[in-house]
């Protein structure tokens, strides 16, 4: 019986580091942020998206700036004006404002469904591409960067996928 145990020990002690070894070789990470970031499909749909977002700020701006004014106007007419008119024209102001901040964040959630629209063609086209690439070199698992503790550069592909994705993959359609 003791001389079972021993050899039980003995096997274990010499096959779990080799089988470990094994694993660690076969997992692979990859900065899928910087993938999104620096690929050029990615570059040029977060460049699309800033552009969006910053001529519809533009927009916003100068609608609240004109709103503003006629704020500034209504209120210098508030004693010339009758107590129903400047009601009046106070409620259309708000009505205005109102309108504009509904349309604001109408805006921002179609800009934010376009991001995520995009991050998901992204990942629906780079899956096949780590597929691939996983199968020519043996790889047993890819993970994203965001999950690693800390792992070895080696073992990082990201530049690579970055490479393969650029060759196969020009733009994302943001409509």
């Amino acid at each position: 019986m003791r001389n079972l145990l021993k050899i039980l020990i003995a096997t274990f002690i010499f096959i779990l580091p080799v089988e470990y070894k094994l694993l660690a070789s076969d997992i692979y990470f990859v900065d899928y942020s910087k993938v999104m970031n620096e690929s050029v499909a990615g570059k040029k749909a977060q460049d699309s998206l800033k552009n969006l977002l910053k001529s519809s700020n533009k927009k916003f701006n100068e609608t609240a700036k004109k709103l503003k004014e006629e704020e500034k106007q209504i209120i210098s007419q508030k004693n010339a004006l009758s107590k129903e008119e400047y009601k009046k024209k106070a409620d259309v102001l708000r009505k205005k404002v109102f309108n504009l901040n509904k349309e604001r964040e109408r805006s921002i959630k179609d800009i934010a469904s376009k991001r995520k629209k995009a991050g998901d063609e992204m990942l629906k086209n780079l899956n096949p591409i780590l597929g691939k690439y996983m199968k020519e070199n043996n790889i047993a698992v890819v993970i994203d960067k965001k999950n690693v503790l800390m792992g070895d550069k080696k073992f990082e592909i990201t530049s690579q996928i970055i490479e393969i994705l650029n060759k196969e993959f020009k733009s994302i359609n943001l409509n």
